[in-house]
């Protein structure tokens, strides 16, 4: 079966049920970002300006600003890349976001996929010759944090890493993030402001890298590609404290883990927003909580899973405490 690489959580969140399929953090953007956005609005007439947003992006993580791309959401970088690279053997770690892969078979080339070895999916080593490798930390859809120094390794001259780093803010801390390594030869790094801070809909994100790499992805990058809300929305968010936020997140997902009903085992050890699931027969349950008004993401779409996963966003414990009691309801029906 063909895996469809274009599938993802908001499909499965559809109006009015519990969405526990996008690992957007819910009640966000908070209040004094809404206001950020709104008087943003006022400078809409003119060009976007991104000279300050990526000043503060580049002071955020101690880089020179020409070390730094602002994107039109995270995933654009993964467009970028498959357009300005020619690798000779691009190799995708997987399970993990869909989209590069997606990317690179949409510009025409051929893509070897790394399968990481359950229960646990740490990282091991890619093919040696691969000149691009592509992963994320944490890993969507597995919630697994690999170590830094696990990822540092895979850098070499001669080789791009793309490391995708959506949900690095919510590990406390960040103490695995590469974000900041610029000794690293050929690593780019992506971040995002989807996650954390509820933006999904506004699309901004940036990139981190060596300046030539940087450059030569700003080449075939659209004009104006970051709108001026996006732009306010970074300087404002450059550098902020998500570590409270990080901890927080940390009990909801230990709260969660210690509600699940006997017969469901948690993939690995979750470490970011979401966590995933084993569960028997996932699509009959998938649907059925469907019915029972929670949409919860299907498993079977990422490569190296099955269709006996689910993935279910990391929510406050009273949301957690009905689904949880909504699944065990379903798992004991004949």
């Amino acid at each position: 079966m063909t895996t469809d690489l274009h599938h993802h959580g908001d499909v499965e969140a559809t109006p009015g049920l519990v969405d526990l399929a996008v690992n957007v953090r819910a009640g966000a953007p908070p209040a004094w970002l809404r206001d950020v956005l709104r008087a943003a609005l006022d400078d809409c007439a003119a060009y976007p300006d991104p000279t300050r947003a990526r000043a503060a992006v580049a002071a955020a993580h101690g880089r020179p600003v020409e070390e730094v791309l602002l994107t039109a959401g995270a995933a654009e970088t993964f467009t970028l890349v498959a357009r300005a690279l020619r690798p000779a053997h691009a190799v995708v770690v997987h399970p993990s976001f869909t989209e590069p892969e997606a990317a690179l078979r949409a510009h025409g080339h051929r893509v070897h996929r790394h399968l990481l070895a359950p229960p646990s999916y740490r990282l091991t080593a890619p093919p040696a010759d691969a000149d691009l490798v592509v992963l994320g930390n944490p890993t969507n859809p597995t919630s697994v944090l690999h170590p830094a120094a696990d990822v540092a390794a895979l850098c070499r001259p001669g080789r791009t890493v793309l490391l995708d780093e959506a949900f690095a803010d919510t590990d406390p801390g960040e103490p695995q993030s590469l974000a900041h390594r610029r000794d690293l030869p050929g690593l780019l790094v992506v971040r995002s402001l989807t996650k954390t801070w509820g933006l999904a809909g506004l699309r901004v994100g940036y990139a981190l890298g060596p300046a030539d790499l940087v450059a030569a992805l700003a080449a075939v990058q659209p004009h104006w590609p970051v709108s001026t809300p996006a732009l306010a929305a970074l300087e404002a968010c450059a550098g902020a404290d998500t570590a409270p936020w990080a901890r927080e997140l940390a009990d909801q997902r230990q709260a969660l883990l210690d509600l699940l009903p006997p017969g469901v085992t948690p993939v690995g050890t979750p470490a970011s927003a979401f966590v995933l699931l084993r569960v028997p027969g996932a699509e009959r349950v998938r649907l059925a909580l469907r019915d029972a008004g929670f949409a919860v993401r299907r498993g079977d779409t990422f490569p190296g899973l099955d269709p006996d996963h689910l993935r279910v966003a990391v929510r406050d414990p009273d949301t957690s405490a009905a689904f949880a009691a909504a699944l065990a309801a379903i798992l004991e029906r004949p």
